[in-house]
C-alpha cells in the first residue's frame, strides 16, 4: 500500500465528498441557510426514491439482501455494546456514555456513506450499501432513538415513528413491484431516475450545512472515545463480522466500508431534541467526519484487493 496509492484513492473517492460537503458547509457560514428545510427534502423525496431506485434496479437475491440487514444489525449492536463497556471503564457520566453509545454505534451511512461507496465501488456495492443505510434508519429511528431519549419515550413510540419514515414506504414498494414482475411506465421511471440521480449530491450539500454547528466539548476522553472507536475499531470489527457472514466481493466492501463511516449527522438532531449532550455530539460527527480519511482511505485500497 504505497502513499500514491493512498493519495490517488482519496483523490478519485474522497476529495470529491469534501469539496461538495465544503461548498455547503461555506455556504451555511455565509449565508442564511435553513439546513433543516433542505434535510427535509432530503428526506421525505429524493432519498426515498434513490433507495426505491437501487431496490429495483438490484440484483440482490433474497438471501443477500437478508444477510445483509444481520450483518448491518450486527455491526449496530456490537459497537453498541463495545461503546458501553469501554465507557464505563472509562467511568463516563450517564449522559455522556449514552452520547457516546448513539454515536458510536450509528454511522453516517447516508450523506457520507452512499456516495462514497459508489465513487470506491460502483453500482453494486451501493445497492448493498443502500440496504445496509435502510437498516440502519430503521435501528436508529427506534433503538437510537430510545437510547437518546431514557426517560421521555419508550419502544412502542419509537416503533409507531417507523410509519412516518417514507424510505419504509420506497422500500416496500419496490419490492412488490419487484415481485410483481410490474415494468414502470417510462414517464414514471424517469422521472425517479432524475430525483435518484439528485439525491447524493443534496446530500452532500446537506452534510456540509450540518457540519456548521459544531460545538466545542470539554468531555475529552468522552470525544475521544467516540471518535476512535467508530473511526478505529468499527472497520476491525465490520471486516470480521463481514467473514462471518460470509461476505464477499461487491457485498463485502459496501457492507464493510458502510460500518467504518463516522458518527452520523443525524445524531446531532436527537441529541439536541432529547438534551443528550449536544455540544459532544456534535463534536464527535464534526471531528470523526474531519478525520474520516486518515481511516476509509487505506480501507478502500483495501478491499479493492
Amino acid at each position: 500500500m504505497s502513499l500514491r496509492e493512498l493519495l490517488t484513492t482519496f483523490a478519485n473517492n474522497l476529495l470529491p465528498i469534501f469539496l461538495v460537503s465544503g461548498a455547503g458547509f461555506l455556504l451555511g457560514k455565509f449565508l442564511t441557510v435553513d439546513s433543516r428545510s433542505l434535510g427535509r427534502v432530503v428526506f421525505y423525496i429524493f432519498s426515498p426514491l434513490l433507495v426505491f431506485d437501487l431496490m429495483l434496479k438490484s440484483e440482490l437475491s433474497l438471501q443477500q439482501a437478508l444477510v445483509t440487514v444481520a450483518f448491518t444489525s450486527s455491526v449496530i449492536a456490537l459497537m453498541g455494546l463495545l461503546a458501553l463497556l469501554l465507557g464505563k471503564l472509562f467511568r463516563l457520566e450517564r449522559s455522556y456514555l449514552l452520547a457516546v453509545i448513539l454515536t458510536v454505534a450509528f454511522g453516517n451511512t447516508g450523506n457520507y456513506g452512499l456516495p462514497l461507496v459508489k465513487f470506491a465501488f460502483g453500482d453494486d456495492a451501493l445497492a448493498v450499501a443502500s440496504l445496509f443505510y435502510v437498516t440502519t434508519t430503521v435501528l436508529f429511528n427506534t433503538v437510537g432513538v430510545v437510547i437518546a431519549s431514557l426517560g421521555h419515550t419508550d419502544l412502542k413510540s419509537a416503533m409507531l415513528g417507523l410509519f412516518k419514515l417514507p424510505i419504509i414506504y420506497g422500500v416496500t414498494l419496490a419490492l412488490l413491484i419487484r415481485a410483481a414482475g410490474i415494468q414502470l411506465p417510462q414517464p414514471l421511471a424517469r422521472t425517479i431516475e432524475i430525483a435518484a440521480n439528485g439525491t447524493i449530491p443534496m446530500m452532500l450539500i446537506l452534510l456540509g450545512l450540518e457540519l456548521t454547528r459544531i460545538q466545542w466539548s470539554h468531555s475529552f476522553r468522552a470525544l475521544g472515545l467516540g471518535v476512535l472507536a467508530k473511526l478505529l475499531i468499527a472497520p476491525l470489527i465490520s471486516l470480521l463480522l463481514a467473514s462471518l457472514f460470509g461476505l464477499h466481493g461487491a457485498g463485502r466492501q459496501g457492507g464493510v466500508l458502510e460500518a467504518s463511516m463516522p458518527a452520523a449527522v443525524a445524531t446531532t438532531v436527537v441529541a439536541t431534541e432529547y438534551k443528550l449532550e449536544p455540544s459532544l455530539v456534535t463534536a464527535i460527527v464534526f471531528f470523526g467526519t474531519v478525520l474520516s480519511p486518515l481511516t476509509l482511505t487505506p480501507l478502500i485500497v483495501y478491499l479493492t484487493r
